[in-house]
């Protein structure tokens, strides 16, 4: 028997990816926050769709500075990632308090997060979302990827402090290349 869900918890359901540290930099300045809300929409060139909210931090130098990096941590910086999430910016130096590398991009003034298996330097391509719903579309312009890190786990925001870890991976058959 079905039974019913409060539409407040759907989005437990659909969360769209491994949980990712967006960095920004403004007037000199790095900031790093933590980030579940973001999908792919185009694949080449690649455009994510991300939301921050003009509550946090990061929205202005974004806003501003049209560039930031999307850091991909590993299961193993979960802790970290969570304490990212439960302060801000206006407060912390979070790559100071975290213990977070911060590592020169090579096309956005936002640093890459040396601990972190993959960093996409990304620059704004559409705000025609954000006034309404804090929707940025980005252009990643540059991807790295840390070849020691072998088969890094993410970690995916189920709501409420509870994450789900990618698991055992399985490859089908598929036409699409």
């Amino acid at each position: 028997m079905l039974k019913n869900l409060p539409l407040g918890k759907v989005y437990r359901l659909i969360e769209p990816g491994p949980v990712v540290l967006l960095t920004t930099a403004k007037d000199g300045k790095a900031n790093v926050m933590t980030m579940s809300w973001h999908m792919m929409v185009e694949f080449e060139p690649p455009l994510i769709a991300c939301i921050v909210s003009d509550r946090d931090h990061s929205f202005a130098a974004l806003r501003k500075t049209k560039e930031c990096v999307i850091a991909i941590p590993a299961v193993a910086l979960a802790p970290k990632v969570v304490g990212i999430g439960n302060c801000s910016g206006r407060d912390v130096d979070k790559f100071d308090a975290f213990g977070l590398t911060a590592k020169p991009a090579r096309h956005v003034v936002a640093p890459l997060i040396a601990e972190c298996f993959a960093n996409l330097e990304c620059r704004v391509a559409d705000t025609r979302f954000v006034n309404r719903y804090g929707l940025f579309v980005l252009e990643v312009v540059k991807a790295w990827i840390d070849p020691t890190q072998r088969n890094p786990r993410t970690i995916h925001h189920r709501g409420y402090g509870t994450f789900a870890v990618d698991g055992r991976v399985i490859t089908l058959a598929s036409k699409m290349r």
